[in-house]
């Protein structure tokens, strides 16, 4: 049980004024435009933008709402999230994969499909950060920009659909009271169109590009890839962090386990393994950092859009897809999936921090279509979801031309995975819907 849930039942009170939305829209705004128009300057300062926003929300409701009790549950919320997704980083990037030959493009296939399952066990962060270099290296001979681009489309996203694990909504979604196998149950069928239009439009690409290369290049990816594992010992803390997952008493139990995992892979991952990864710490410090400004920021804009909702004119499953959808792209997935899930929830009249059983026996179908929105689109733009931009770092710092922020949206996101995600709405959240 939440430790903080029975403290007050999240009192039911006056929603808060539309004023006290301004920090959320200033954070997600900041998130999106100040990387691509103060790149500098956020660099430096971007904690402290996250910490004053963050304030702002937080002083109101401690000293002008009175409702410590919905803080303390926040700053609940905050801390599991941040130590499931730290941990998840910390013990993937123990683990070292060193590949070499070079790979078909059905073997590419194959690596893509099998990385989309992983997403799901240590994170989109974590498979990213994990995998991203093999698949550099198995290409190095013709790597190029589609590559990385259709490694974060899958392995960055839409791929993580399966599990509250697997991508940073869901599992806020997990922490509101969504049961751990309820999104596998459910999302499943989407996941799998998702992912096999998706590997079907790599493969034909990825011939294409195989064909044009020159004969030495194809004969050497005749030869046979070799694989070798370092690090192995940190999949026994991916059990201890995943089975943690399940814990629910005594509070703060679950994060304690993933927490030592994580401790332990920092101590006794050796530092050649971290260094063959470019490990660091940097991202997830960064999504700390932001989340709590996010976190702080988004407490009244849940309770606002909550008593609100039908203002809003979201009626049926396609709408909150693709509201959902469009601004997870554009803003960041994980609290764009929030802040319309709470909107789902005051539709309904219902409280999402203590109804969900409810929520879900009614409406299973909207929250699916939330769920999918979210994890999708988050690959529409590099800011829409956290591992996108460390993709193109990383590739980058590996001499991969890349595409640029609008490159990738013109080039990639809009004529490939905007009409996948455009089937995806017809054949589930329609009236023609075949699923």
């Amino acid at each position: 049980m939440n430790l903080f849930l029975a403290a007050s039942t999240l009192s039911v009170t006056t929603p808060p004024p539309a004023f006290t939305l301004l920090p959320f829209a200033a954070m997600l705004l900041a998130i999106a435009a100040m990387p691509l128009l103060f790149k500098h300057h956020w660099e430096r300062f971007y904690h402290w933008w996250a910490v004053l926003l963050g304030s702002v929300s937080v002083v109101y409701y401690l000293f002008i709402r009175h409702d410590t009790a919905r803080v303390l549950h926040t700053a609940h919320e905050y801390v599991s999230f941040i130590i499931m997704i730290g941990s998840l980083f910390v013990v993937a990037g123990g683990i070292h994969i060193l590949v070499k030959g070079e790979a078909k493009p059905w073997v590419n296939v194959l690596f893509l499909a099998v990385a989309s399952l992983v997403s799901n066990l240590i994170g989109t962060t974590g498979a990213s950060m994990l995998l991203i270099r093999p698949w550099i290296r198995m290409n190095k001979y013709r790597v190029t920009g589609f590559h990385i681009v259709f490694f974060i489309f899958l392995v960055s996203n839409v791929s993580g659909c399966l599990t509250p694990i697997g991508d940073p909504p869901l599992f806020l979604g997990f922490l509101k009271g969504v049961p751990f196998w309820w999104v596998a149950q459910h999302c499943w069928q989407a996941w799998a169109v998702g992912v096999g239009l998706l590997l079907a439009i790599f493969f034909v690409f990825d011939t294409l590009n195989f064909r044009k290369a020159p004969e030495p290049i194809r004969e050497k990816e005749t030869a046979r890839e070799t694989w070798r594992f370092g690090g192995l010992r940190n999949v026994v803390l991916l059990g201890a962090i995943l089975g943690a997952v399940f814990v629910n008493d005594p509070p703060f139990l679950r994060e304690a386990i993933m927490l030592a995992a994580a401790l332990a892979s920092w101590a006794l991952t050796p530092k050649a393994i971290h260094e063959a990864n470019d490990f660091t710490l940097e991202p997830v410090k960064e999504v700390a950092w932001l989340f709590l400004g996010i976190f702080g920021t988004m407490i009244p804009a849940l309770e606002y859009l909550q008593a609100h909702a039908p203002s809003l004119g979201l009626r049926g499953e396609m709408q909150f897809y693709w509201a959902t959808g469009l601004l997870s792209g554009l803003l960041d997935n994980a609290p764009t999936y929030l802040a319309f899930l709470a909107a789902a929830f005051g539709l309904n009249g219902l409280n999402m921090d203590t109804e969900m059983p409810l929520f879900l026996a009614a409406h299973a179908q909207t929250l699916v279509a939330i769920s999918v929105g979210a994890v999708f689109f988050g690959a529409m733009t590099y800011i829409g979801n956290g591992p996108n931009f460390m993709v193109k770092n990383i590739a980058e710092r590996a001499k991969v031309e890349t595409p640029g922020f609008f490159g990738y949206i013109l080039c990639y996101a809009v004529p490939i995975l905007l009409p996948v995600c455009f089937l995806i709405g017809i054949l589930f959240f329609s009236r023609w819907r075949l699923f």
